[in-house]
C-alpha cells in the first residue's frame, strides 16, 4: 500500500501543512483536506489538472498549461513527459513522447535535457531529470501554498504500482530537494480507493475492486481486495500502447486526411504544424467526452492555410474502435491474471484523464454483470472526477498521518508492515439445512490480509439439540447453465413461412446463464456443540494469525464453555 518516507528531517508534526500530490507523466494534481473532505486545488491559472510540462523563455520558467502552449513555438526549450524517466538509466527509457519537446540525452548513463533556462542568447544548460522533477514539484507546492495562504511543508505522493525502489527513491529525493517532506508514497489504485471509501455515505465492506487508471501516455489496471478496510493488490497490468495519446493520434490522422484532401499537403510533415494538430486534437477529444459534437479549428495549420472541421461522437468512436478494444482487453486480462472471473468483481473504479471518455465506461458496463458498479461519469452519478480521485485519496491519507512523528510514520508504513500475507481461499462453516442439504457460510473471504479475526452466528435447529459444525475452505466457481434446446415445431406453409419461423426461433433463443457458486475444498476442523437451546445460535470465530496458523472457537451464544482448536499454518 505504501512506501516509507524520505530520510530528510522535516518539520514538527504541529507545524506541518500537508497536501496530496498526484505526479503524473502527462498531468498532475494537488489536493488538501478540510473537515475530512478533500478538495483539488487549482493553480494560479485556474487549472485543476496541471500539465507536467516546464518551458523556458528568455530565462523565465513556465509550467503547466502555459508551458504546454509553448510546445508549439518553443519545443526545444520545453521539458515534457519526464516523470517516467526518474530513477532510470538512459538505455532503459522510451523517449517516444518527448519528440514534440526537448529530447532526453545521455550523460554518463543518466537522463538529461539540454535547454536554455537562463538566457535565450546564452548557452544551453544540462538539466537532469531529477532536477526537472524538483523544479516542477516546487511549482506545484508554491501554487498550493498561495492557494491556502500558508507554506506547504509535507506531502503524500501517489506512484504507479510498477515503480521500482530506485524510482521511488529518486522521487523522494526530488521532492526533498524541492523542500517537501515526503510523508508517504502510496500506490495509485489505493489512492483512488481511499477517495471513494472515505466518503460519508460509503459503507466499508469486503469487496474486490478493479481500478482502471487510464492516463495520457500509459494505462495501469489493478485488482484490489478490500477486506476489513485493508487493501491487498492481487494483480496489476501496465500498458503503453493503449492510452490517451493513441486516441489523440486517431483524431490527428482523421483531420490530417481531411486537410490533405483540401490543400494537398500533410500537416504532420512539419513540426510546428504537427504540434498544432496534436493540441487541437486533444482539445477535441475532451470536448467529445462532454458533448456529442465538437469543433476542430486551427489558424494557419500548415503553409498558411486555416482549417476548420467538425466531428460527432459516433464517428469518433468508430475511428477509435481498435483503441477502445485495447482498453477492454487490458481490463479483462488483469482480471484473468488475478485468477478471477468478471462475476467476482464488485466495483470498477475508473481514474485518469482518459476515463472521462464515455465509450470506455460503456464498454466496461457490457463486460461486467449488472451487479458490478462501474464508477465513471458516464455510468454513475456518484462517481468522483476521474482526474481528481488519486489526488483526493493522497490528501486524505496526508490528513490522517500528518500529526504523527516522522519515525512513527516510517515504522508504520515500512514495507515489512504494509506488505502482508493473505489467505488464498475463503474459510467458512458447513451446516445442514432443513432439507438435509449442506450449506456453506463464508466467515473470512479469500484475499483477506492477516492477522484477521471474523465471527459469524449460525442458527441451530428450531427444536434445539446437538449442532455439528464443519470448518472448511471454499472457493468460488462459475456455474454455466445452457438453455435447453427447444423442439422445432412443424410449420405448414410455403418456404417463406419456414424461413420466418427459423428467424423467430433464433431471436427467442435464451442466452446461457453464468452465476457464482461456492465450491467446497479442504476440511480444516469439525466441532460439535451439544444441547443447544431451542431457537438458539452457535457463534463460530475464525482467527488467522500472521504465520497463517488458524484458531477456531465455537460456542453457544449466551451459553457457557465451548470448543477451541488450533491448526498449524
Amino acid at each position: 500500500m505504501s512506501e516509507s518516507r524520505g530520510a530528510k528531517p522535516g518539520p514538527e508534526p504541529a507545524d506541518r501543512v500537508a497536501i496530496g500530490i498526484t505526479f503524473g507523466n502527462s498531468n498532475s494534481s494537488i489536493a488538501f483536506t478540510v473537515d475530512d473532505k478533500a478538495d483539488v486545488i487549482a493553480n494560479e491559472d485556474g487549472d485543476r489538472q496541471i500539465p507536467t510540462v516546464l518551458s523556458y523563455v528568455d530565462g523565465d520558467e513556465y509550467y503547466g498549461a502555459q508551458a504546454k502552449a509553448f510546445l508549439v513555438r518553443n519545443a526545444s526549450n520545453s521539458i515534457a513527459y519526464f516523470r517516467e524517466f526518474l530513477g532510470k538509466d538512459f538505455k532503459s527509457i522510451d523517449p517516444t513522447y518527448c519528440h514534440a519537446a526537448a529530447h532526453p540525452q545521455d550523460n554518463a548513463g543518466n537522463v538529461f535535457f539540454s535547454v536554455k533556462d537562463k538566457d535565450a542568447e546564452g548557452e544551453a544548460s544540462s538539466v537532469s531529470v531529477s532536477e526537472a522533477a524538483t523544479r516542477y514539484l516546487r511549482r506545484l507546492v508554491t501554487s498550493a501554498s498561495d492557494y491556502l495562504g500558508k507554506k506547504v511543508t509535507s506531502a503524500v505522493i501517489t506512484v504507479p504500482t510498477n515503480f521500482s525502489d530506485k524510482q521511488r527513491e529518486a522521487l523522494i529525493k526530488a521532492a526533498n530537494d524541492a523542500d517537501i517532506e515526503v510523508l508517504q508514497l502510496i500506490s495509485d489504485p489505493v489512492a483512488a480507493m481511499l477517495a471513494y471509501d472515505a466518503r460519508p455515505e460509503t459503507v466499508v465492506e469486503d469487496k474486490i475492486v478493479v481500478v482502471a487508471d487510464l492516463g495520457g501516455t500509459r494505462s495501469d489496471v489493478a485488482v484490489v481486495a478490500s477486506r476489513g478496510g485493508m487493501y491487498t493488490i492481487l494483480a496489476t497490468a501496465h500498458d503503453y500502447e493503449f492510452a490517451g495519446v493513441q486516441l489523440d493520434q486517431v483524431l490527428m490522422d482523421h483531420f490530417a486526411k481531411e486537410f490533405i484532401k483540401k490543400h494537398t499537403t500533410d500537416p504532420r510533415s512539419n513540426a510546428k504544424s504537427l504540434a498544432k494538430l496534436r493540441q487541437e486534437s486533444e482539445a477535441t477529444k475532451k470536448a467529445l467526452s462532454l458533448g456529442t459534437n465538437a469543433q476542430f479549428s486551427v489558424e494557419s495549420l500548415a503553409e498558411g492555410f486555416d482549417f476548420s472541421s467538425t466531428i460527432n461522437r459516433l464517428r469518433y468512436e468508430m475511428i477509435g474502435r481498435k483503441v477502445f478494444e485495447g482498453f477492454n482487453r487490458l481490463v479483462e486480462g488483469v482480471v484473468k491474471k488475478a485468477e478471477l472471473d468478471v462475476l467476482d468483481i464488485d466495483e470498477v473504479i475508473m481514474c485518469g484523464g482518459t476515463s472521462h471518455t464515455p465509450r470506455i465506461a460503456n464498454n466496461l458496463r457490457n463486460i461486467f454483470p449488472e451487479s458490478t458498479k462501474i464508477l465513471a461519469p458516464a455510468t454513475s452519478v456518484s462517481a468522483i472526477n476521474p482526474s481528481e480521485a488519486q489526488a483526493r485519496g493522497a490528501a486524505l491519507q496526508a490528513s490522517l498521518i500528518q500529526e504523527y512523528e516522522a519515525n512513527d510514520i516510517e515504522q508504520s508504513t515500512h514495507p515489512a508492515v504494509t506488505t502482508v500475507k493473505h489467505i488464498s481461499n475463503a474459510i467458512g462453516v458447513v451446516t445442514i439445512n432443513t432439507d438435509g442439504e449442506e450449506v456453506f457460510t463464508p466467515i473470512m473471504q479469500a484475499e483477506t490480509a492477516v492477522p484477521a479475526r471474523r465471527t459469524v452466528h449460525i442458527a441451530a435447529p428450531k427444536d434445539g439439540g446437538d449442532v455439528l459444525i464443519k470448518v472448511v475452505e471454499g472457493g468460488t466457481h462459475i456455474k454455466v447453465t445452457k438453455p435447453e434446446p427447444k423442439a422445432k415445431e412443424p410449420v405448414n406453409g410455403d418456404k417463406d413461412s419456414d424461413a420466418d419461423s427459423d428467424f423467430d426461433s433464433e431471436e427467442e433463443e435464451e442466452e446461457e446463464k453464468r452465476e457464482k457458486v461456492w465450491k467446497l475444498g479442504k476440511q480444516l476442523a469439525e466441532a460439535a456443540i451439544r444441547g443447544v437451546k431451542k431457537g438458539g445460535k452457535v457463534e463460530v470465530t475464525i482467527n488467522v494469525l500472521a504465520d497463517l496458523g488458524v484458531t477456531v472457537t465455537a460456542r453457544e451464544v449466551g451459553g457457557k464453555g465451548g470448543v477451541r482448536g488450533n491448526l498449524a499454518a
